[in-house]
């Protein structure tokens, strides 16, 4: 699961990286690492007034872009792979994303963690051009702009009345 390579990168750069491990878990790192950012932010969530949950679940995607683009840069580097499936910290930011503003119910919760993963494996356009940033930036950020994607969809879902 790890080598050599990837054991250069600093320790701080691979938990970040791959969400305290679950990165290495297999099958669907992706879809693991989306799975421990529900459950981290339903156990989080929990202990934040309502009104207060969305600026919350705002300032954690941020922390996880701003931590994570260097995060899977140095991780990447490490490993000699330009977009490492057990770098997972991506997935955590759109998964926060899509959840911004949704109700901390297990079905808001399931769909988004549903829409997320789906957006995420289709990247319609233009996500799919975000991969091409550089390094870290790239991993990131396609996964920012299906997290956007899903957040609009959650948005539409509850707007409607389809989710409560």
């Amino acid at each position: 699961m790890t080598n050599e390579k990837t054991n250069a990168a600093p320790l701080w750069a691979r938990l970040t990286a791959t969400f305290f491990g679950t990165g290495y878990l297999r099958p669907g790192p992706g879809s693991w690492g989306s799975a421990a950012t529900v459950l981290l932010w339903w156990l989080v969530a929990r202990n934040v007034p309502d009104a207060q949950q969305a600026y919350v679940c705002v300032a954690l995607a941020l922390v996880a872009v701003a931590i994570g683009i260097p995060a899977a840069t140095l991780v990447a580097r490490a490993s000699g792979k330009e977009d490492p499936q057990f770098v997972v910290i991506d997935e955590t930011a759109g998964q926060l994303i899509t959840l911004i503003a949704a109700p901390l119910t297990w079905k808001c919760l399931l769909v988004g963690f549903i829409l997320f993963r789906a957006f995420d494996i289709v990247k319609p356009p233009p996500i799919r051009l975000l991969e091409r940033l550089p390094e870290g930036t790239g991993i990131v950020i396609d996964d920012v702009g299906a997290g956007l994607y899903a957040l609009a969809a959650m948005q539409i879902l509850l707007h409607f009345g389809v989710l409560r």
